[in-house]
């Protein structure tokens, strides 16, 4: 359990003054949040989204423990330097056993247990020393926590002044105000990554039709997005990286049609980490492509693991799935049959998640030259303009979507599964299976340049305007259900685990 400490000397903002402001709070501030429920249900819709149900979750500076228990955690730990908040949050869920509550100052409790999420919600202005909050919240993470943070777009505080008069929102003490790049630059001092970033609501209550054009679609719009009230930040600690000893990979090459690509795959696909295995997912070819993976496996001799296996169904998604369930390596990679996207360039991504630079390795054939057949103009087109509103839907910046090269770690995919099980089989392709579930999770995504080639066999499986259209259907299922509506689920089926 955590206590906490004996206090460090105080400043003005943790004197017993503040405490009694905030015990002064929990017993007079119904009205207030009655008329704020419409505000409060937005932030706690957006902290669902972005923290599952039946996670292990530590909220600091709880208050009444309502956001906490709407988060369903299958652990809940509040703390609140309130005696009389901590008091009203264990009277209200005193019939959740998996929530517990503590009076403890922020700047002085000591972590003896990890947590997959942390919650400070509208908290940092009031803390005495932020950037020693942020660095002793390292010690309840492990290396997949996210730490998230809420607060009050400077842009809004004369409405807060006005709301204080009104009696709509209790008196405000002496707080700091930060901007977002004071937030970012306190947590990047701390040792955070920042991994999202976002202004949410333009109208603090749920007004039918009004709200949802508001808080769903205006603000995120060039110019309209800057006023949003909330600032809602999410970070990662930086202080985990891994061992690349320790590490095995498994290389998924789907193989559909690419009879001439088997043995300059065996020659060129490094090794990666203490062992790498190359796993051959053969998609029901009309070459002979089945016949060459067996006959060159029986000749190679190289220092790779090879394997084959017949892909069940059809879809690049369903061989990508294939290979990644029978995989044992520690890190999983896409490395596209055609070689088009060099397997030279592997260890870059390896390199990549090894370091803890990224948690999710995307390709990105957009930053190099390439060669002069190597994508036909309408597909570079395609895919800049794809890039553009995956990066919307995704939160992060991402250049290539479309690029077959993809790596994370194994535990992360099994991650990402469980999160777009509620999605159904809407990706044939699986890109956007993987970078929509990385998102949801909070992974850090990052591109990984790779120099694009030419095809030195076969044709492309990919149709322009079929599957272009295809693509753009699962652009707008993101942009639907992870930025506009992500509360209100997706499709019923379930997708195979």
């Amino acid at each position: 359990m955590t206590e906490p400490v004996s206090p460090t000397v105080p400043s003005p903002l943790a004197t017993d003054a503040l405490r009694e402001h905030f015990d002064f709070v929990a017993g007079h501030d119904d009205f207030a949040r009655r008329v704020q429920r419409g505000f409060h249900a937005q932030v706690r819709a957006h902290l669902r989204h972005q923290i599952p149900e039946g996670e292990r979750v530590l909220e600091v500076g709880c208050g009444a423990g309502d956001l906490l228990a709407a988060l369903r955690p299958s652990r809940g730990l509040g703390l609140d330097f309130s005696p009389q908040m901590i008091g009203k949050a264990e009277k209200l869920h005193a019939n959740r056993p998996e929530l517990a509550f503590r009076v403890a100052r922020a700047e002085d409790f000591l972590a003896s247990e990890v947590f997959d999420h942390i919650v400070l919600d509208y908290l940092t202005g009031y803390l005495d020393d932020i950037q020693g909050v942020f660095e002793r919240l390292h010690g309840c993470a492990h290396a997949r926590t996210r730490l998230h943070l809420t607060s009050l777009n400077t842009l809004w505080r004369p409405f807060l002044r006005l709301a204080v008069r009104t009696g709509w929102v209790m008196p405000q003490p002496a707080s700091a105000w930060l901007a977002d790049g004071d937030l970012v630059n306190l947590l990047e001092l701390a040792g955070w990554e920042v991994v999202r970033f976002e202004r949410q609501q333009l109208l603090p209550w749920n007004v039918p039709l009004l709200a949802p054009l508001l808080n769903r679609f205006a603000v995120r719009l060039p110019l309209l997005r800057h006023f949003g009230i909330t600032l809602c930040l999410t970070a990662r600690s930086r202080r985990f990286p891994r061992p690349s000893a320790s590490l095995t990979c498994s290389v998924i090459v789907p193989a559909r049609n690419e009879a001439g690509n088997i043995r300059p795959a065996l020659e060129r696909i490094p090794v990666m980490g203490a062992r790498t295995e190359v796993i051959f997912v053969e998609g029901n070819s009309k070459d002979d492509t089945w016949e060459t993976i067996q006959r060159e496996m029986a000749a190679y001799a190289g220092p790779l693991k090879i394997r084959v296996l017949k892909q069940p169904g059809k879809g690049k998604w369903d061989a990508v799935f294939a290979g990644f369930s029978a995989a044992t390596g520690d890190v999983l990679v896409i490395q596209d049959a055609d070689l088009t996207a060099p397997p030279e360039d592997l260890p870059r991504f390896f390199a990549a998640i090894e370091s803890g630079a990224a948690e999710f390795a995307n390709g990105s054939r957009l930053v190099y030259p390439m060669e002069r057949e190597a994508m036909r103009f309408l597909n570079l087109l395609g895919n800049k303009l794809f890039a553009v509103a995956l990066s919307f839907v995704l939160g992060q910046p991402v250049k290539d979507s479309l690029c077959g090269t993809k790596m994370l770690l194994r535990s992360d995919y099994v991650r990402v599964l469980r999160r777009i099980r509620s999605f159904g089989a809407f990706d044939p392709f699986g890109d956007f299976n993987l970078l929509f579930g990385a998102a949801l999770l909070g992974l850090k995504i990052r591109d990984v340049p790779v120099r694009y080639k030419d095809r030195t066999y076969g044709e492309t499986n990919i149709s322009r305007f079929r599957h272009g259209w295809i693509l753009l259907r699962m652009t707008w299922f993101g942009v639907w259900n992870l930025r506009c509506f992500p509360q209100s689920g997706c499709a019923t089926k379930r997708a195979r685990e």
